[in-house]
C-alpha cells in the first residue's frame, strides 16, 4: 500500500512542479490577456523599447524611388513586424500606433496613415506566424500583411491625402500605378527581406 501511494503520488508532485514553471513563464509573458490580467516588467520594457526604437527610424527617412523623391523610405516597419513576431499581434498593434505619436504633433494626416498601414502590415503578419510558427509561417506572414499593407497604404493616400497635400483625389488615383504601387511594393520588400533576416535571432535574445 506504501508503494502504491508513491507511485499515485509523484505523477501529482511532477504536475505541480510543470505548472509552476508553465506559471513562471506566463508570468514573465503575459501581457494582461491572461487570468492575472497583470502586465510583466519585462514585457513592458521591452514593448517600451520597441516603441522607442520605432519612434527614432519613423525620423530616418530617405527617398528609395526616383520617381518620386518626395516619397520616403523609413525603417519602423520592420520594427513593428519583428515585435508581432517575437509578441504577437497585440504587440504588433500596440507599436504600430506609439511608434508614431510623436509626428501626430508635426503631420497628423501623414501619421494617421504610417499607422493604418503599419497595423495592416504587422498585424496580419503576426496573425498568421502565431498560427504557422516556422520559417514558412513567417514568409506567408510578411507577404500577407505586405500585401495588405499595399492596399492599405494606396487607400489611405487616395483617402486622406487630398485633405491636405492640396491635390485632388483624381490626381492621386493617376498616381497608383506610376508611382504609389511601385514605391509600396519596394518598401514593403525591404521590410519583409530584412524583417526574414533578423527576426529569429532577435526573438530568441529577446526571449532568453
Amino acid at each position: 500500500m506504501e508503494e502504491t501511494r508513491l507511485s499515485m503520488s509523484m505523477p501529482n508532485s511532477h504536475s505541480h512542479t510543470t505548472a509552476n514553471k508553465d506559471t513562471r513563464f506566463n508570468d514573465v509573458h503575459s501581457t494582461g490577456a491572461g487570468g492575472s490580467g497583470r502586465w510583466s516588467t519585462k514585457r513592458i520594457a521591452v514593448y517600451a523599447l520597441f516603441v522607442a526604437l520605432a519612434m527614432v527610424l519613423s525620423f530616418f527617412s530617405f527617398p528609395i524611388f526616383p520617381a518620386a523623391p518626395w516619397l520616403k523610405y523609413d525603417p519602423s516597419g520592420i520594427v513593428v513586424l519583428v515585435c508581432g513576431f517575437a509578441f504577437g499581434p497585440a504587440a504588433a498593434a500596440i507599436i504600430s500606433i506609439l511608434g508614431f505619436v510623436p509626428h501626430l504633433f508635426t503631420n497628423p494626416f501623414g501619421a494617421l496613415i504610417s499607422m493604418i498601414v503599419a497595423l495592416a502590415l504587422s498585424v496580419p503578419a503576426a496573425l498568421v506566424y502565431r498560427r504557422m510558427h516556422s520559417r514558412k509561417g513567417a514568409v506567408i506572414g510578411i507577404v500577407s500583411g505586405a500585401i495588405l499593407g499595399v492596399v492599405a497604404a494606396i487607400l489611405c493616400n487616395v483617402v486622406i491625402t487630398p485633405f491636405y497635400a492640396h491635390m485632388s483625389m483624381a490626381k492621386v488615383v493617376a498616381m497608383i500605378v506610376p508611382i504609389l504601387l511601385p514605391f509600396n511594393l519596394m518598401k514593403f520588400a525591404i521590410h519583409g527581406v530584412v524583417t526574414f533576416l533578423i527576426y529569429k535571432p532577435i526573438s530568441t535574445l529577446i526571449n532568453k
